[in-house]
């Protein structure tokens, strides 16, 4: 089994693990109802994406 040759400073392994955090999911309000939705994909509330209806809303 291997075993580290010297100690890896806590600023080294921070850095190479500052890519692993949790991202935040993007919202934006839609344009025709303002609720959030996500970045291109249709409205789930409304129906619409860029301004025309695409889906029947869901009641």
């Amino acid at each position: 089994m291997a075993s580290p040759k010297s100690k890896i400073s806590r600023a080294t392994r921070g850095g190479r693990r500052s890519h692993s955090a949790l991202k935040r999911n993007p919202a934006n309000n839609c344009d025709n109802c303002g609720s959030l939705k996500m970045p291109q994909i249709v409205c789930p509330s409304c129906g619409y994406y860029k301004g025309r209806e695409v889906v029947p809303p869901k009641s």
